[in-house]
């Protein structure tokens, strides 16, 4: 056995209370005592004898309150160190927050039906760094690469439209701003883009970016929303709560799903994937498990876990084997000519 510990140190002050009960203990036996004195010699040895059994019963059972005090402690010894290794990728959840992300060809719409999925799929992170970068005509790093997924979470929780300050699609552009500006150019392993986007683009390059990607090892796993066939109108909200379609020269615009231009970028980069989940339902949280968690990560860190063997059982049994002995001790003296029961 080696140094004592005590997980809950505070539970300790509850033996303040033993000075109270053994107090009160004491001041019964005196009065008992002043009592006895005024007995005959006879009934004085009777309750003598009675007298130490209820010294007996009251030790048991203060030793049992203290034997439980400290087992609420929770007492250990035995310190086993475990170093333990953290691996993990860096996972970057690139999402286009463009006016064409507001078709309802997905309920409530395709923006708001994959910030729902990237939430599912990071509740099923374990270890790996995340960012997330918001982009339209221009891309935003809202969450640089973290651990934190709370803060991760409620940055998603405010994306929109107006997130990025210039509108459009420049799909090409925003990879390159996570290649430069979110992933360490020294690092060429373990890295993850995770791009959902309907395709739309306004001739950024976007394969050209996914090659220069591929080159430095990234990983691209594409989800796309969106009809590829019919499309949909987008719908926008005028300052008075109309709402209408967003034309272009007179004309209501109807955004599809670029599907060809997406399996082009996923083909560019090693091991890369494309998704056309279009206007079905998308299970993130899998893609996760099964394409990023599933995958060989880099050590992030070692620590050190210190532990120590829980005791607290041995103190409540013996509190227990306390109390029963206090049930077995009589309280009073057999009389003479009484017999055992």
């Amino acid at each position: 056995m080696n140094t004592l510990h005590f997980a809950d140190i505070t539970s300790l002050h509850l033996l303040w209370v033993l000075l109270l009960l053994a107090a009160l203990y004491f001041y019964g036996f005196r009065q008992r005592r002043s009592a006895l004195a005024r007995l005959s010699v006879s009934q004085r040895s009777l309750l003598k004898a009675s007298g130490q059994r209820r010294f007996w019963k009251a030790g048991c059972l203060l030793g049992a309150f203290v034997l439980i005090v400290i087992g609420l402690a929770r007492p250990s010894w035995n310190l086993t160190e475990t170093p333990v290794t953290r691996k993990g990728r860096d996972v970057v959840y690139m999402l286009d927050v463009s006016r064409s992300m507001l078709a309802e060809d997905l309920a409530p719409n395709r923006l708001e039906r994959a910030k729902i999925a990237i939430m599912d799929s990071v509740e099923k992170l374990s270890g790996d760094r995340v960012a997330l970068v918001a982009f339209a005509g221009r891309a935003s790093v809202v969450c640089p690469l973290t651990t934190d997924y709370g803060f991760f979470q409620m940055a998603l929780e405010d994306l929109s439209p107006q997130s990025v300050t210039r509108g459009g699609t420049m799909i090409g552009d925003a990879l390159r701003t996570v290649m430069t500006e979110v992933f360490d150019a020294q690092q060429k392993e373990y890295r993850d883009i995770i791009l959902i986007t309907d395709g739309d683009d306004q001739e950024s390059f976007p394969v050209e970016a996914a090659g220069k990607a591929g080159e430095q090892g990234i990983r691209l796993i594409i989800v796309g929303l969106g009809d590829e066939k019919e499309g949909r109108r987008i719908p926008i909200t005028d300052n008075q709560g109309r709402q209408s379609f967003l034309k272009y020269q007179g004309q209501e615009v109807w955004t599809r799903l670029g599907g060809e231009t997406l399996r082009k970028m996923a083909l560019a980069t090693p091991g890369g994937r494309y998704l056309p989940v279009a206007t079905g339902n998308i299970d993130l949280g899998r893609v996760y498990l099964d394409l990023v968690a599933a995958s060989e990560g880099r050590k992030i860190e070692t620590k050190t876990i210190r532990r120590y063997e829980e005791k607290f059982q041995i103190f409540l049994g013996l509190a227990l084997f306390l109390l029963c002995l206090e049930l077995v001790i009589r309280e009073r003296g057999r009389l003479a000519g009484e017999r055992r029961p």
